[in-house]
C-alpha cells in the first residue's frame, strides 16, 4: 500500500528529465519502447527512485518531462508497474513536448514552451538515474536557512496566493540555488566514472551553530564548477591550470576538489527559468548553467552578460490582497508643494547637471554546494548515486540487495530501499540448491532449479534458473531464462533474454530478447542482435550524396555504381 508522506509538502515542484540512455547501448538499443527510465535497479524501475525522493520530502507536484516517443512506455508503467502503482497519491504527470528529442540539451528542456508553462515557481531538478538515501527535507531546509528567507517556499512565482516576503530577495543577492556533489572514491568506486571538478569558499558562520542533524556544515559556495575531462583538456593545452586574479580576491579560502560528482540535484529559485531562457546558449544544466553562474559571482560584468541585472529588475506585480492598507495607486500622484505655504525654488534647475549615474555592481545571488563528507570510521554515508552506466547499474544494484527485507527487521528500522522480503517467492527455490540470501535479491515467481548456485545476484520477476547454473554478482532483468550448466560472473542479462545450457560468459552485457547459443563462451563484451542494423537502399544513397556518386540499381539486379 502506498505509504505515508514524512512531512508536509513544502511548496516545491520536482521536474524530473527522463533522458535517452545513451549511456547503455545494449538496453537502450530502442529507446522508445524500452526507455532509459525504465530499467531495473535492484529490482525497481530506474525513474521509482527519485520520484520515491520526492515524496520522502514532502514534494508531490512532480512532473516527468520525457521525449513524445518514450511518453507510451512510461504510461503504461505509470498505470501498471506494482512498483509505481504503490506510489503515495497524487500521481507523477507526465509531459511530452513534441519539439523534444533524444538529443535536447538539459537547459534547452527548460526553453520549451510546454515546459515554460508547467514550472510557475521555485522548482527542482532530478534526473531519472538518480538514487539518493539522504532525505531531501535537510537540502530543502539547508536551502530555505541560508538562501529563500521567511517565505522563501511560498513557490517563488505571482501565481502563489501565499506571502510575497521572499520575492526581489535576489536583488539582495539573496534566493540563490543549491547542488549537490558526492564523492566517487568511497565505499563503491567504479573505474572510469565521471568526475566533476569544483572550487568551493565556506560560508559564513550564523549566530547559531547548525544542528547535529543538519547539513549546513558541508554547504559552502560554488565559486567554479567543470566536468574533470574539459578540465583536462584546458590543462593540456594551457600547460597549466589558470586561475583569475578575480577568483582569489572574491574567495581567499578555496577548497579543490577533483573526485567528487555532480548528482544533477538541483534546487532553483523562479528566476532560473528567466536566466535560462535570456542565454539561448546554455545547452547543459551541470556545465553551462551552474558553471556560469558560479562564475557571474566573482567575474565582473558576467552577471550582465548574462541578463540578470534585468531579469532582478523585473517588477513583480502586487495584488490588492498584498496591499495591507488598499492604497490607490493614483493617490501617490499628489502634487503636496502645491498645498504648502512655503515657497522654493527649482533645485534641479540652478544646480549644473551632474553626469549619468553609473550603474551600480551587481548582487549575484550564489550557487550553494552541499558536498558529501567522507564517511567517519565505523560509519557510512547515505547512498548518493547517479546510476548512468552499466557497471554502476551492477555495482548499485547489487549494493541495495543487501540491505535487510522489512519482514525481518520492520519498517521503520530499514533502508526506504528495502524490499518487503528479500525473496518474494521462497517456494520457487528448489532443495540442494545455494542461494547466498544476505546478498541476494530474488523478485516474484522465480524459479531456481536442483544443484544450482546463486551468490550477490539480483534476479527479477519471471525469471527461471535451470540445474546446474552457477551466478556469481549478476544482475538478471525480468523474464530471463538461463540454461543448464551455465557459469555466468559479473554478467548484466536484459529482459526475456535466454542463455543456452553449457554457456560460460564473463562481465558480458546481453541485450533484451537476445538468445545466446549454447555452449557460448565469452569475456567483457556486449552481446547484441544484429537484425535491424543493416544499412537501407536509402541510407547508402544518403552516404555516397556528398562524394556525388549517385546509386542505380534495383533489388534484383543488386547496386551499381556510375561516376
Amino acid at each position: 500500500m502506498p505509504h505515508a508522506l514524512s512531512m508536509p509538502a513544502p511548496g516545491f515542484q520536482a521536474i524530473i528529465l527522463c533522458g535517452p540512455g545513451s549511456s547503455f547501448p545494449t538496453f537502450t538499443a530502442n529507446p522508445d519502447e524500452n526507455p532509459k527510465a525504465l530499467i531495473p535497479i535492484a529490482n525497481r524501475p530506474m525513474v521509482w527512485y527519485p520520484i520515491d525522493f520526492c515524496y520522502r520530502m514532502g514534494v508531490t507536484n512532480i512532473t516527468l518531462i520525457a521525449p513524445p516517443s518514450s511518453a507510451p512506455a512510461l504510461t503504461a508503467a505509470l498505470n501498471t508497474n506494482p512498483h509505481l502503482t504503490g506510489l503515495p497519491l497524487p500521481k507523477p504527470d507526465l509531459l511530452a513536448p513534441k519539439d523534444l528529442d533524444q538529443n535536447t540539451g538539459t537547459a534547452e528542456i527548460f526553453r520549451l514552451p510546454e515546459v515554460r508553462a508547467v514550472v510557475k515557481g521555485d522548482f527542482i531538478v532530478l534526473p531519472c538515474d538518480l538514487v539518493c538515501e539522504l532525505g531531501g527535507e535537510s537540502l530543502i531546509e539547508a536551502w530555505m536557512i541560508k538562501e529563500a528567507g521567511l517565505g522563501g517556499a511560498t513557490g517563488g512565482g505571482d501565481e502563489f496566493p501565499g506571502p510575497k516576503m521572499a520575492q526581489g530577495g535576489e536583488k539582495g543577492g539573496r534566493r540563490g540555488g543549491l547542488g549537490v556533489w558526492y564523492e566517487t572514491k568511497g565505499e563503491t568506486i567504479i573505474k572510469g566514472e565521471e568526475t566533476d571538478f569544483i572550487a568551493t569558499s565556506p560560508l559564513e558562520d550564523g549566530p547559531v551553530p547548525p544542528s547535529k542533524s543538519s547539513i549546513l556544515s558541508h554547504v559552502s559556495k560554488l565559486a567554479y564548477s567543470v566536468p574533470t575531462d574539459t578540465l583536462n583538456d584546458i590543462t593540456e593545452e594551457k600547460k597549466s591550470l589558470p586561475i583569475r586574479h578575480s577568483l582569489i580576491r572574491s574567495h581567499p579560502r578555496l577548497r579543490m576538489l577533483s573526485s567528487h560528482r555532480d548528482a544533477h540535484i538541483y534546487v532553483f529559485p523562479a528566476w532560473v527559468m528567466d536566466m535560462i531562457n535570456k542565454n539561448e546558449y546554455m545547452d547543459s544544466i551541470g556545465e553551462d548553467v551552474i558553471g556560469w553562474w558560479s562564475k557571474a559571482g566573482w567575474q565582473d560584468g558576467l552577471g550582465d552578460k548574462l541578463g540578470l541585472r534585468e531579469i532582478f529588475a523585473a517588477a513583480n506585480p502586487v495584488k490588492p490582497d498584498d496591499n495591507l492598507l488598499e492604497n490607490n495607486p493614483q493617490h501617490d500622484n499628489i502634487d503636496y508643494s502645491s498645498l504648502s505655504t512655503t515657497w522654493t525654488s527649482n533645485l534641479k534647475e540652478a544646480l549644473p547637471e551632474t553626469p549619468a549615474e553609473t550603474k551600480t555592481k551587481l548582487a549575484i545571488p550564489p550557487i550553494l554546494a552541499y558536498v558529501q563528507p567522507k564517511a567517519k570510521p565505523d560509519t557510512t554515508n547515505p547512498l548518493i548515486r547517479r546510476v548512468d552506466t552499466a557497471p554502476l547499474l551492477l555495482s548499485i544494484s547489487l549494493q541495495l540487495a543487501k540491505l535487510e527485507g522489512i519482514d525481518t527487521i520492520g519498517r521503520d528500522a530499514s533502508s526506504p530501499f528495502a524490499h518487503q522480503s528479500k525473496v518474494a517467492y521462497p517456494e520457487g527455490i528448489a532443495s540442494k540448491t545455494t542461494v547466498t540470501r544476505p546478498d541476494c535479491l530474488l523478485a516474484e515467481n522465480v524459479t531456481v532449479e536442483e544443484k544450482c548456485s546463486v551468490k550477490e545476484c539480483v534476479i527479477g520477476a519471471n525469471c527461471h534458473i535451470k540445474q546446474g547454473a552457477k551466478l556469481t554478482r549478476c544482475l538478471l532483468m525480468d523474464g530471463v531464462v538461463v540454461g543448464k550448466g551455465c557459469k555466468l560472473t559479473g554478467c548484466i542479462l536484459g529482459r526475456r533474454s535466454e542463455i543456452g545450457d553449457d554457456s560460460i560468459l564473463q562481465d558480458c552485457e546481453v541485450q533484451e530478447n537476445l538468445l545466446v547459443e549454447p555452449k557460448t563462451e565469452d569475456k567483457n563484451n556486449k552481446l547484441m542482435s544484429s537484425e535491424g542494423m543493416e544499412a537501407t537502399e536509402q541510407e547508402i544513397q544518403e552516404s555516397f550524396a556528398d562524394d556525388d556518386m549517385p546509386i542505380e540499381g534495383d533489388e534484383r539486379d543488386g547496386i551499381s555504381l556510375t561516376i
